[in-house]
């Protein structure tokens, strides 16, 4: 569905990810994983066209989107959830998903059924400011906005970082359910790699912008973790 080859980006003249091949099946769960500062956020970040330059191909389906801007690559079917959510906190719930359909490609501006079987507290109170809202609703906001956006392919960055540990175990089935329930493609970077091995079907790992190991889940060893991810 999604290909990624020998992609280098850069920020400035800081070169950030090195030769980058990556595959992302339709209709899995790829898991991103690796110590901090070695690439992950920049990958999503790359697909996105957010960085300053990159080198390298990147195709979704059919469309080439390597070098088309941020927009055209959100209309074409990826999604965003960037780490720290990225919310405005003095619009409404409702102002804050329905941002996320400005993306679709049919023109459409609702809030999909999806959204309101998902996230019931965020549809019984849509004119809620979101900057009221705790880390974790933020997060389901975030979530809710991407689909806003009908994808077929969602990026989740970190998406239980900074969340109360109460509703990270509910994030946590969202995102399986989408993928599971719904047959949402999933790009997700996360450093629990437990939670990885319940959602995810393959993983890529990165060290120093490079991806040094990928595969199935069932080849993310313990001592694959240990090399690439301890401390």
């Amino acid at each position: 569905m999604l290909a990624v080859a020998h992609v280098d980006s850069f920020y400035d003249r800081s070169h950030i990810l090195h030769d980058v091949c990556l595959d992302v099946p339709d209709g899995q769960v790829t898991a991103v994983l690796g110590r901090n500062g070695t690439g992950k956020t920049t990958l999503l970040k790359t697909l996105m066209g957010l960085t300053d330059h990159m080198d390298g191909e990147i195709r979704l389906d059919d469309a080439d989107l390597g070098r088309q801007p941020t927009f055209r690559r959100a209309r074409a079917g990826i999604a965003y959830v960037p780490q720290g959510r990225e919310i405005i906190p003095d619009f409404s719930i409702r102002e804050n998903i329905l941002m996320g359909s400005f993306a679709r490609a049919d023109g459409k501006r609702e809030i999909p059924p999806l959204v309101a079987e998902l996230f019931p507290y965020l549809m019984n109170n849509l004119d809620r400011n979101g900057g009221v809202l705790s880390g974790g609703q933020q997060q389901q906001l975030a979530i809710a906005r991407a689909l806003a956006a009908h994808p077929k392919i969602i990026l989740l960055d970190e998406p239980n970082e900074g969340i109360q540990p109460s509703i990270v175990e509910e994030i946590e089935n969202v995102i399986v359910r989408l993928n599971r329930d719904f047959g949402l493609t999933v790009i997700l970077v996360e450093q629990n790699v437990s939670f990885v091995r319940r959602a995810a079907q393959r993983f890529a790992m990165m060290e120093k912008g490079r991806v040094v190991a990928s595969g199935g889940i069932g080849d993310l060893s313990d001592a694959l973790v240990h090399r690439h991810m301890a401390v």
